[in-house]
């Protein structure tokens, strides 16, 4: 391989959406390295708590390690305070991470969405910056999925519309960015529930 091809490449689509009860984060499941598919089946939505998830776009292994470390850092939050972390603060920690290895970055970029007493969605840049948001994507078709989002979002939308506006932004993605592709992978939480729709839930979304 040429050294080109073995870069790792910022190609993903993640969506996160907040909905009246709850938020919704998706992402598709392609990984590339340069111009070459290296997985068709990636989970990019990864559970890190009770009712807390993280999308992951950019270098594979980063992403993972830092799941693993802020997934053992809210274990040890529950079990030495008694009580489950706050979305809030589990996102600052994560940005605390980031921060702390700025001189040698993580090569993601991450959205975090939870549920504790409301739902709460925040992304972060390599280096730990921190923004909370009403809807977000990142990877290299968040353009697309941008134009989706600012084109049917609203403020207070229920769960069946929320879940649906995310699906078809990761889909419109899918559809001008090679670097997006191989199906959606969907996570919705509220108060009551964590749930990962399947396959075929999702494709009846994108057909309704």
């Amino acid at each position: 391989m040429s050294e080109e091809q073995l870069k790792p490449s910022k190609g993903t689509t993640t969506v996160g959406v907040l909905f009246k009860d709850g938020v919704v984060l998706a992402a598709d499941k392609r990984a590339t390295v340069g111009n070459i598919i290296q997985s068709k089946t990636v989970e990019k939505i990864l559970p890190i708590g009770d009712k807390l998830v993280m999308a992951i776009a950019g270098g594979v292994g980063d992403a993972q390690s830092l799941s693993r470390i802020i997934r053992a850092e809210v274990e040890l939050y529950k079990y030495s305070k008694g009580a489950p972390i706050t979305v809030q603060s589990a996102a600052t920690m994560l940005a605390n991470i980031l921060q702390g290895n700025k001189y040698f970055p993580y090569y993601v970029g991450l959205i975090l969405g939870g549920y504790d007493s409301n739902a709460r969605l925040f992304d972060f840049d390599p280096f730990g910056g921190l923004l909370e948001h009403k809807y977000v994507t990142t990877g290299s078709g968040s353009v697309i999925a941008y134009g989706v989002l600012d084109e049917y979002y609203k403020e207070g939308m229920n769960k069946d519309d929320a879940v649906k506006l995310a699906a078809k932004a990761v889909s419109a993605a899918m559809k001008r960015d090679i670097y997006t592709g191989e199906g959606i992978d969907l996570v919705y939480i509220t108060a009551k529930e964590t749930k990962r729709l399947s396959p075929q839930e999702v494709q009846a979304l994108l057909k309704a």
